[in-house]
């Protein structure tokens, strides 16, 4: 379990929206979620309550937080980062979480879900640029390439890789060698390719308050 973000599905009951946290489970009646669409507690069956724009903001800041599994501390720095930055801070601040590598190693198609991600990088089993790398929130870039270590790929969480690879899609950003698992970032993620149901106005307004 993450210190981070807890029980995943219990995470995605509090937010009243299904995160989609636990890869394909997510979306199976084994669900929680689609089991239980209500908070977690004893209190979670009764309605909920209209929120006051702040908890909006803040409902939208968590959702974030914990798609991709970030301490609040981290994703405040990281807003930091992208106010500080030219540009829309919006659009920067979505492509400094896509650029982590836990997040770049899932959207490649080599793990399930950013926690199996998360995990598989801290053990090691990834390279960048030949050197090994156990830092989840590492920051790729342009030119960058991420390869499985050799004498992690004959490990049973790869070993269907070849299979689920054939009908998976990386983001522009990222080139995948389907044959060999190689990825390259090619560019910094596009707005375009950051398919997200966000309000990141709303988490701006929470952060400028």
């Amino acid at each position: 379990m993450s210190r981070y973000t807890g029980p995943k599905e219990k995470l995605s009951r509090k937010v009243g929206e299904n995160l989609a946290l636990k890869a394909e489970r997510s979306l199976s009646p084994k669900s929680a979620f689609l089991r239980k669409p209500y908070r977690p507690g004893m209190h979670g069956k009764r309605m909920r309550r209209g929120l006051s724009e702040f908890g909006t903001q803040l409902l939208e800041k968590q959702k974030v937080r914990f798609v991709y599994g970030v301490g609040e501390r981290q994703f405040k720095n990281y807003f930091m980062k992208a106010k500080a930055a030219k540009g829309i801070t919006s659009n920067l601040l979505m492509s400094l979480l896509e650029k982590r590598l836990d997040n770049t190693v899932f959207k490649a198609g080599l793990a399930a879900s950013r926690a199996i991600a998360r995990q598989l990088v801290s053990h090691g089993h990834f390279l960048i640029n030949g050197k090994r790398v156990t830092i989840p929130s590492y920051e790729v870039g342009p030119g960058d390439v991420i390869t499985i270590r050799p004498q992690s790929k004959q490990k049973m969480i790869f070993a269907a890789l070849p299979e689920k690879l054939k009908k998976h899609e990386a983001p522009s950003w990222i080139l995948l060698d389907k044959k060999t698992h190689e990825v390259k970032i090619k560019s910094d993620p596009n707005t375009e390719d950051i398919v997200q149901n966000f309000n990141m106005s709303s988490i701006i307004e929470y952060y400028s308050r």
